[in-house]
């Protein structure tokens, strides 16, 4: 649990310097099993209607920084909608 909360206060702080697979270990505890992983690309699902994705990108072995923040958003929106703080 407190690699997670390392991670996430690493997203806050420096978007711009997350590694992929860091990533990928947070949208899995967050967001479960992606749909999609066959590709550079990582697809998971969530549970608002609208967009239910988050899709997050391997950028030679880092995160793209927007596609952090948009994480970090749905891990909010999640907890406060959802009320599923972990």
């Amino acid at each position: 649990m407190s690699k997670i909360q390392d991670i996430l206060l690493q997203m806050g702080q420096s978007p711009k310097n997350i590694k992929f697979k860091d990533l990928c270990v947070v949208c899995d505890y967050y967001f479960g099993e992606a749909r999609q992983r066959g590709s550079s690309h990582r697809v998971y699902k969530t549970p608002w209607l609208g967009d239910p994705r988050v899709n997050i990108q391997n950028n030679k072995g880092k995160a793209k920084a927007y596609q952090v923040k948009q994480v970090l958003m749905a891990i909010e929106r999640l907890e406060i909608n959802y009320g599923t703080e972990k």
